[in-house]
C-alpha cells in the first residue's frame, strides 16, 4: 500500500504548517478561550480566504476546492499539531459532510458558506439519555401548516456557542430527520434555551432545550438521515484522529526535547534507562495510532461495515495511545507539566478529552467487536 503523498498534498500540508507557525499562538489563543467569544474569528477567516482549507474538502460547485479524505486527514494533522481552538471538525467536516448528504438550495448556500468562512455549524445530537448513540432520538418535530414545530433536548453540543446554524436530529413518524435551525448564541430564537460552558480541553458547548420552535418549511435537509449520519460521522472519527496524531507528535517530539535538556544527578535525564523505555512505548503507541489514522482514512469510501469497522478501530488505537502519552508526557516533564505556561498541559487537556468524542475507547472496542461477529 503506497502511504506517499502528492505533490499537491505535500503543499498543502505545507501551506498550513507555515500559516500557523506565523500566526498561530497558543498564548493568544487559550487567551481567546478564556475570554469574549472563545476562539479567534478573524484567523477562521483567514483560513478560509487566505489558505482555503475551508473549503479543501467541499465540492467545486459550492466554491471548494473537491479534495476527499486525505486532503481533510492533512489539514486536521497540522491543526492538531499547533492545537487549534477553531471549529474544523465540527463545521467543515460534520457539517459539511452532512450537508453534502442533503439536496436543495438551502444545503448549497450553507455549503458555500462554510467555504467562504461565513458559516460555523453545531451538530445537536446526543440526549440525556442516549449517550453516544446518535440513532436514540427523544427530539420530536411534527408538522404545522407549512411549518416545523420541535420539542426535545439536546446536551453537548459542541462548538454550538460559536455556531451560526444548528443541524438538529429529530424523530419523523419513526425516523430520523436532520434540521437547520438560524442560531446565535447571544440572541437564541424563542423556543430554545442555550446553556453554554467551556469544556476540559477549553472549547465551547452548550446543552440545548427545544420547546415549540417554529421553522420554515425549507428547515427540513434530510428526511432519512440514519445513514447520512453514519458515513459523517465516521468521517470525524478519522480527522479527529489524525488531529490526535498531530497533537501526539508534537507531545512526543516535546517531551524527548525536555528530557534532554533537563539534568539530574550532573546528567540528562534522558540518559536513564527507565526513562528510555517509557519514551520508546509513547513512540509505538503514536506509530499504531499514524497506521490506524491511515486505514480508516482509506477506508471511507468503503462500505459501511468495512468503513464503520476500521473507524472503531482507528478511534480505540487513538484513545488508548493519548491516554498513554499524554499522561507519561506530564510525568516526565514534572510537575512543570500541568502548568498554564507550558504547552504540554494544554496538550494533556485535548488528549484526555478526544477520548470520549465521538464515543469512547471501550465502547469502539465493543463496536468493533459486534461489527466482527455480524
Amino acid at each position: 500500500m503506497d502511504f506517499t503523498f502528492t505533490a499537491e498534498q505535500e503543499l498543502l500540508r505545507d501551506t498550513v504548517t507555515e500559516f500557523l507557525a506565523a500566526r498561530y499562538d497558543l498564548e493568544n489563543s487559550r487567551a481567546a478561550a478564556r475570554t469574549g467569544a472563545g476562539w479567534q474569528p478573524e484567523l477562521w477567516h483567514s483560513l478560509a480566504e487566505e489558505v482555503g482549507i475551508l473549503g479543501a474538502s467541499l465540492p467545486e460547485s459550492v466554491g471548494g476546492i473537491g479534495g476527499g479524505p486525505i486532503e481533510t486527514m492533512i489539514i486536521a494533522e497540522t491543526l492538531g499539531g499547533a492545537l487549534v481552538l477553531e471549529p474544523y471538525v465540527d463545521t467543515v467536516v460534520v457539517g459539511g459532510g452532512l450537508l453534502r448528504r442533503a439536496s436543495g438550495k438551502r444545503a448549497e448556500d450553507l455549503l458555500s458558506g462554510i467555504a467562504a468562512g461565513e458559516v460555523i455549524t453545531g451538530f445537536a445530537a446526543l440526549e440525556p439519555r442516549s449517550g453516544y448513540d446518535y440513532t436514540n432520538v427523544a427530539t420530536t418535530a411534527r408538522r404545522d401548516g407549512d411549518d416545523w414545530v420541535l420539542d426535545g433536548v439536546k446536551t453537548v453540543v459542541t462548538s454550538a456557542p460559536l455556531a451560526t446554524h444548528l443541524l438538529v436530529t429529530a424523530s419523523v413518524d419513526g425516523e430520523i430527520a436532520l434540521f437547520v435551525v438560524d442560531f446565535d448564541a447571544a440572541n437564541p430564537p424563542a423556543g430554545l434555551t442555550v446553556q453554554s460552558y467551556p469544556t476540559i480541553d477549553e472549547r465551547r458547548a452548550a446543552d440545548l432545550t427545544f420547546e415549540n420552535l417554529r421553522l420554515p418549511g425549507d428547515s427540513l435537509l434530510l428526511e432519512q438521515a440514519g445513514g447520512a449520519i453514519a458515513a459523517t460521522l465516521d468521517e470525524a472519527i478519522a480527522a479527529v484522529c489524525a488531529e490526535t496524531v498531530g497533537a501526539m507528535r508534537k507531545v512526543v517530539a516535546d517531551t524527548v526535547e525536555y528530557t534532554k535538556q533537563r539534568h539530574q544527578f550532573g546528567v540528562p535525564i534522558a540518559s536513564f534507562q527507565a526513562l528510555q523505555h517509557r519514551m520508546v512505548n509513547m513512540h509505538l503507541e503514536l506509530e499504531q495510532a499514524i497506521a490506524a489514522t491511515y486505514l480508516i482514512t482509506l477506508k471511507l469510501n468503503s462500505d459501511p461495515v468495512d468503513r464503520a469497522k476500521a473507524a472503531s478501530a482507528a478511534k480505540a488505537t487513538i484513545g488508548r495511545a493519548a491516554r498513554l502519552i499524554g499522561q507519561e508526557s506530564v510525568q516526565l516533564h514534572g510537575a512543570m507539566g500541568m502548568t498554564e505556561e507550558l504547552a504540554i498541559g494544554h496538550f494533556f487537556k485535548r488528549l484526555t478529552a478526544v477520548q470520549y468524542e465521538f464515543g469512547t475507547t471501550d465502547q469502539h472496542i465493543a463496536r468493533y467487536a459486534a461489527l466482527t461477529r455480524a
